[in-house]
């Protein structure tokens, strides 16, 4: 029999890639958008499957709305991807960051619970929950010191996720993944904005990049290697959390050096703190400079993930390195700007 999955936040990076994995096994896929006037498709355009999905309108803070769709949408699967998901814009938002991320889990939950309490869940919980992070390399066992509005309604979304698989036996997993991107991440991400400030410079312009805090490390992975490891959580037969990562970590500093290094461009630091910059070595241009408006008014300085439990038990682990994450991401926004 044919499964069918719901994916919430089916417009975003994961969304997408999620989506065109579920088709590829056979999935009816139903996806939520909070415009269906105008829905923002152009990832699922970009990955050749826009017409192949069943989009919905649907709201995390909206319960009337939640309660409609679930009642009269029955699938298989249920992956909650949406959320306000710029850790930097929670400080601006911070009610309506905890009411997405945090309260619209609890809504979607309960909704499931009452109306098909068999589908299996997934709780897209993140890194950032560990913030200030109480041990090196973090784990499912690390406890958690949030260090954003964002991460704060997560570390929520994520222990009402557990409650509602340990009350009332609810299939609820959660995937704790650390950053994960590709050429679909959006502009306003870190290493978007990079890889996109480069291509830009590449192709003529004379901007120059500026981003915050270069020595802030990430453990970065490719998405479409961490969308397969949310499907496997799903097809296990006891619910559990997992964290997803790659075990290695590198501060933006190197990202942007990779980045370069993919459209021919030797970059040469120089500086210490908000004097930091970056120069090409070849004409001596002024490439990055440090600005002081993008720093975190508290900082996650270090995470790095171990995803041990997820290779024993699920078979998981991410195949791309961050080198080559970075090149794809710079080839692709060089690429696209010549279109």
């Amino acid at each position: 029999m044919t499964k069918s999955a719901f994916i919430t936040g089916i417009t975003g990076q994961d969304g997408a890639y999620l989506a065109k994995l579920l088709l590829q096994k056979g999935y009816r896929v139903h996806g939520g958008v909070r415009r269906i006037s105008h829905p923002e498709t152009t990832r699922l355009a970009a990955l050749g499957i826009a017409d192949q999905v069943t989009l919905h309108s649907f709201d995390l803070n909206e319960i009337n709305n939640i309660v409609r769709v679930i009642r009269d949408t029955p699938v298989d699967e249920f992956y909650n991807l949406a959320a306000q998901s710029f850790v930097g814009a929670s400080w601006e938002q911070p009610i309506y960051t905890g009411d997405a991320n945090g309260m619209g889990v609890v809504r979607i939950l309960d909704c499931l619970r009452t109306y098909h309490p068999n589908t299996r869940f997934y709780q897209a919980s993140t890194s950032e929950m560990f913030g200030l992070v109480q041990e090196v390399p973090q784990r499912e066992t690390t406890p958690f010191y949030p260090r954003s509005p964002y991460g704060v309604a997560k570390a929520y979304g994520h222990y009402i996720t557990m409650n509602y698989r340990e009350s009332f036996g609810m299939h609820a997993s959660s995937g704790v993944l650390f950053n994960h991107e590709s050429p679909l991440r959006g502009k306003e991400f870190v290493t978007r904005k990079i890889t996109l400030g480069l291509a830009k410079i590449a192709r003529g312009s004379n901007e120059v990049l500026k981003l915050g805090n270069l020595d802030v490390q990430r453990d970065w992975g490719y998405a479409g290697d961490y969308v397969r490891g949310m499907w496997l959580m799903l097809q296990q037969d006891q619910p559990d959390d997992y964290v997803l990562a790659t075990g290695v970590t590198t501060p933006i500093r190197e990202f942007v050096r990779y980045a370069a290094e993919a459209l021919d461009m030797e970059l040469e630091f120089m500086g210490r703190g908000l004097n930091e910059m970056a120069v090409e070595r070849k004409t001596g241009r002024r490439i990055l400079e440090v600005d002081p408006d993008f720093f975190r008014p508290a900082e996650v300085d270090l995470l790095i993930g171990d995803a041990s439990k997820a290779k024993s038990s699920l078979g998981w682990h991410a195949k791309m390195p961050v080198k080559t994450l970075a090149a794809m991401m710079a080839q692709a926004d060089f690429d696209a700007l010549r279109a």
